[in-house]
């Protein structure tokens, strides 16, 4: 199996299990997991804003590994339009400004509020960017902030993976989670702007 097909292939697992666990224990309106009881306090709270930051997160992440499928692409052109409206509309733009407005209210105080603000700023300026360059027939522009911004999708699945491992590591959950909510993306977007100079260099 070559190398890019095995990087597709984990991602796309990666993206559906992380979002049918989002949709399970918060996407109905009702939190199913064990959380620090502040964060069931802002859940309460704020239980449509989670759900639909939850929701659209989970229409991205599924929808985004469909849309680097370079034959499926070429063979059907209008069928990729219409999945990245979907992916852009009630998956970016209902997630990132649910998310955006989550922030002030994330657990971790300052830090915490800064990281996932800042990603869902950029979640949201990058699929635009994205749009703003498709219209423009700037295929290959709208190509890389599409890579830009499915890695700040997968921000919901790199959270998921360093918090247990922190937690299995003996972090404390207060400690590790405001770092967490800037490792969760800036090594993502780090990674493919560094694969991407490196590609074309």
């Amino acid at each position: 199996m070559r190398a890019k097909s095995w990087g597709f292939g984990v991602t796309a697992v990666l993206a559906v299990g992380v979002s049918g666990y989002a949709l399970w224990a918060y996407g109905g309106g009702v939190q199913r997991v064990p959380v620090h009881p502040d964060m069931v306090k802002v859940f309460n709270e704020h239980r449509t804003l989670i759900t639909l930051h939850a929701v659209g997160a989970s229409i991205a992440l599924l929808l985004g590994p469909l849309q680097f499928l370079d034959g499926w692409r070429a063979r059907a052109p209008k069928a990729h339009r219409a999945l990245g409206y979907l992916y852009l509309g009630p998956g970016v733009a209902v997630g990132g400004i649910a998310g955006l407005l989550l922030a002030p209210r994330a657990f971790g105080g300052l830090v915490s509020h800064l990281g996932f603000g800042l990603l869902a700023c950029l979640w949201l300026v990058t699929g635009g960017m994205a749009v703003v360059a498709a219209k423009g027939r700037r295929f290959e522009d709208h190509r890389r902030w599409m890579v830009r911004n499915y890695a700040l999708t997968f921000a919901a699945v790199t959270l998921r993976i360093y918090l247990p491992l922190a937690m299995a590591a003996g972090s404390r959950f207060e400690l590790a989670y405001p770092l967490i909510s800037w490792c969760c993306w800036v090594p993502n977007l780090i990674a493919v702007e560094w694969f991407r100079r490196r590609r074309s260099g």
